[in-house]
């Protein structure tokens, strides 16, 4: 197992229950040295750049120390030299700078890629049962909004901590080398910055962690909501709806509060401790140009090495903060990529069967619910024979669904056996139309189909003139900036991919319900082709196309009341009888 924890116990009210897990700080840290082998040679350069810069950046304070010295001896003083000096090691040091900080940054950027890569590739391969629990929005937010953080900590971060570790090194050496008492100071002072760093790193990570997951939560919500707007809708749910992203948002907005006041609070202590610190070197300057112990140019030299430490370590202490967060989300992304995707149902007491084309596919004694939940399926054995075409019918809510996705392997049952061979697919009425060309939509399950196949399957599945209205034909884009298409479009092209896909079983879940009494016949006629030859499943919301199959099931709560023929079922005078009644009647 990854070695991950859950950070539930943090999140107060962001609490949306099995949601996918967070990587302990450990194993963050092991996957980002992992990822790190064969960039650390290109890292260490950048960090001797950065030495070289922070120490060419040292020389414009000195110079103006010997500069004020001049001027107080009655020393004839080169300025030009000075000056060119000067010129020289900004010009430089700046140079070295961002030659480190390109470097640095290109090596993290490519690690950034490959984890992102990682990321997408096993929320692909993640049971759908398992994003549902977790729930897709934090899902998304993973991919999105952390992905984000961290590559703009890497802009960030990057840059101010490849300068500032040895500005402060070489700092502490050279006011050493002025008068050791300064660098005492110096030294003295970095314990009271790491107290307040370590008040900073206590608070902060639980924090921001629970921040992400606010993040996460509201995505959500949000998502949840707009993808069924419809439904929300028709059922005015819109004022629940509106309160669960309104709490989802006060939540975000409360952790942010909590974070900006913890911020305030910690460059209130480090604003505190740089005038106390400050003041004790123009004391201890004053003291030793007074003694004789140093000139006024060593002391001046001092107090600027001294005053250009406040612009590194501020920074270095406000890019703590983009740290955390970044911290935390790397962590977020890492939890999902060390998901063990065939680990996803531990301890549930079913069972799936991979069987073959010539096998029986269906379920035995299969038990289902959904979350916590009640049973939406209760002990049902469905058996489809190979070559058959069942039907499944029933009033919304029978489970007709349920029983699609448990043979689909896209939910687990909770008690029974599923056996479906594993080239199963299942088409729904949900059709994703990609941006791209038509042709990549019709081969996403078939790469490399020619284009010879591909016009026998949209001429088999009577798609000849979807084809011709296309501008481009094939080469046509579509998605959002491409060709519209209409929903009985878009069902059709779905059709035909589940042709060329060729799956040793077929699950049709209302695939043609956007027909309409228009293309009814046409998309009627495209399942027909696309199930041709092989075993079928059809979730039917028209019984006359369930009428054409070989067998009907027909579900009631959760449980098969009625099992035959067409013409079995209308004879028996039972459920289907009435519903063929009502709906021929109606039509």
């Amino acid at each position: 197992m990854a070695d991950t924890t859950d950070t539930a116990g943090a999140t107060d009210s962001v609490d949306i229950g099995d949601r996918l897990p967070t990587a302990t700080g450990r194993r963050t840290a092991a996957v980002l040295w992992e990822a790190l082998r064969g960039r650390r040679i290109i890292l260490v350069l950048a960090a001797v750049f950065a030495g070289i810069a922070a120490a060419l950046e040292l020389i414009a304070p000195a110079t103006l120390g010997r500069v004020v010295d001049d001027i107080t001896n009655d020393a004839p003083s080169p300025l030009w030299n000075y000056a060119l000096l000067i010129i020289v090691s900004i010009v430089g040091g700046g140079a070295l700078q961002i030659l480190g900080v390109l470097l640095a940054a290109r090596s993290f950027e490519r690690i950034l890629a490959g984890l992102r890569e990682r990321l997408v590739a096993t929320a692909l391969r993640l049971p759908q049962q398992r994003v549902e629990r977790s729930g897709t929005g934090d899902l998304i937010s993973r991919a999105s909004d952390d992905v984000a953080q961290v590559s703009q900590a890497l802009q960030q971060v990057v840059p101010v901590l490849s300068s500032t570790i040895f500005t402060l090194l070489l700092t502490i050496a050279g006011m050493s080398a002025l008068d050791w008492r300064f660098g005492i100071i110096l030294v003295v002072m970095l314990p009271v910055y790491w107290m307040t760093l370590r008040w900073y790193m206590r608070i902060a990570p639980p924090m921001y962690a629970a921040q992400r997951l606010a993040f996460g939560t509201r995505a959500h919500h949000l998502l949840s909501a707009l993808r069924g707007v419809d439904t929300v809708t028709a059922f005015r749910l819109s004022d629940t709806h509106n309160r669960r992203i309104g709490r989802a948002s006060w939540a975000v907005a409360g952790w942010a509060l909590r974070a900006r006041t913890v911020v305030t609070m910690f460059n209130w202590r480090i604003d505190v401790a740089f005038a106390v610190a400050v003041s004790v070197v123009l004391v201890l300057g004053f003291h030793l140009v007074g003694e004789g112990a140093v000139t006024v140019g060593a002391a001046t030299t001092a107090v600027l090495f001294f005053l250009r430490l406040q612009g590194p370590i501020r920074s270095l202490m406000s890019v703590i903060d983009t740290l955390q967060l970044a911290t935390a989300s790397l962590a977020r992304i890492v939890g999902v990529t060390d998901v063990d995707i065939h680990d996803s149902d531990v301890g549930r007491e079913s069972a799936r069967v991979a069987g073959t084309a010539g096998d029986s596919a269906g379920l035995d004694h299969v038990t289902f619910a959904y979350a916590e939940g009640p049973d939406v399926l209760h002990d049902v054995t469905v058996t489809i024979a190979p070559g058959e075409h069942l039907a499944v019918v029933g009033t919304s809510g029978a489970g007709k669904t349920t029983v699609a996705a448990l043979l689909a392997g896209i939910h687990t049952a909770d008690a029974g056996t599923v056996t479906a061979p594993d080239d199963t697919t299942l088409i729904s009425q949900e059709t994703h139309i990609f941006a791209a060309t038509l042709r990549e939509n019709l081969i996403l399950a078939a790469p490399g189909t020619s284009d010879e196949l591909i016009n026998q399957a949209v001429a088999a599945t009577g798609a000849q003139d979807l084809l011709d209205q296309m501008p481009q034909g094939l080469d046509t884009d579509l998605g959002p900036r491409g060709a519209p298409l209409t929903a009985a479009q878009s069902q059709h092209i779905a059709l035909i991919r589940l042709l060329l896909a060729d799956p040793a079983l077929a699950i049709l879940d209302e695939a043609t319900a956007e027909a309409g009494s228009a293309h009814a016949h046409l998309l009627d006629h495209a399942a027909d082709a696309a199930l041709a030859g092989r075993t079928g499943m059809v979730i039917a919301h028209r019984l006359s196309q369930a009428a054409s199959c070989d067998r009907i099931l027909v579900m009631e709560r959760g449980q098969v009341i009625e099992d035959g023929t067409h013409e079995e079922l209308l004879a028996a005078g039972g459920q289907y009888s009435r519903l063929w009644a009502a709906q021929t009647q109606g039509n």
